[in-house]
């Protein structure tokens, strides 16, 4: 039977990404699902988005969803493709929003300080990104929804940042919200995960936070089977 992968946020750590797959050995015929937030933070966000590529490439089943950061990483390569001659020497808002989220190490990644030097194939890909996923169980996205209007499915921005939310079943469904987005401990993702009192499952632990206890591991989550996979960060061996 074919399995469903959910995968939360690696923010740049390939090494760490590519161990949990050698954890996994996930088929051609599993569903592999990526919540964003590929880059930023970790040392390798062009090597992260290299091996999401590479497995569509080589006709896995992918569905990479967008997150903040990817809207960050593409409003400010436009910005910079747009500026005037001579503000060369400014500080653009938003790119000087996404240096301050970890933009610094993703430009490094590319061996490139200039956003526009960015391989225009790596912003095409960002842009076809799928906003949520429905399945039979769950609605997967990257933050959450905003249940506080008719449709949450019409509120993209909540889609990608908002970190608070009450949940209504019944608007989706009766589904519950796998997401990223927002670190939380080990601790809590393995209660979630193994309880029914919960809407949600928040996946994110940070993977960025090594040094913090009960955080720094990526994710990777069975929906039939509700296996947790878990692969601390390798990214300063």
């Amino acid at each position: 039977m074919a399995k469903t992968w959910i995968f939360p946020d690696i923010h740049g750590c390939r090494k760490t990404l590519e161990s949990l797959f050698k954890q996994i050995r996930p088929s051609k015929e599993d569903h592999l699902i990526f919540l964003g937030d590929y880059i930023d933070r970790g040392p390798d966000s062009k090597g992260t988005i290299d091996f999401v590529m590479n497995l569509q490439d080589e006709k896995y089943q992918v569905t990479p969803l967008i997150g903040n950061h990817e809207q960050y990483f593409v409003e400010a390569y436009y910005e910079a493709r747009n500026r005037k001659k001579g503000w060369f020497s400014k500080k653009p808002p938003k790119f000087k929003a996404w240096m301050e989220h970890g933009g610094k190490e993703a430009l490094e990644s590319f061996g490139v300080k200039d956003l526009r030097k960015i391989p225009p194939e790596y912003i095409d890909w960002i842009e076809k990104c799928q906003y949520y996923l429905e399945l039979d169980e769950y609605v997967v996205v990257h933050a959450g929804l905003n249940f506080h209007i008719d449709d949450p499915f019409q509120d993209k921005h909540s889609m990608l940042w908002i970190k608070e939310f009450d949940i209504f079943p019944e608007k989706i469904g009766n589904r519950k919200i796998i997401h990223g987005h927002t670190p939380v401990s080990h601790e809590f993702i393995a209660e979630v995960v193994e309880s029914d009192r919960y809407d949600f499952i928040d996946l994110d632990n940070g993977i960025y936070m090594p040094d913090r206890q009960g955080y720094g591991n990526l994710m990777a989550f069975e929906v039939n089977s509700k296996q947790l996979i878990v692969q601390p960060n390798l990214e300063e061996e």
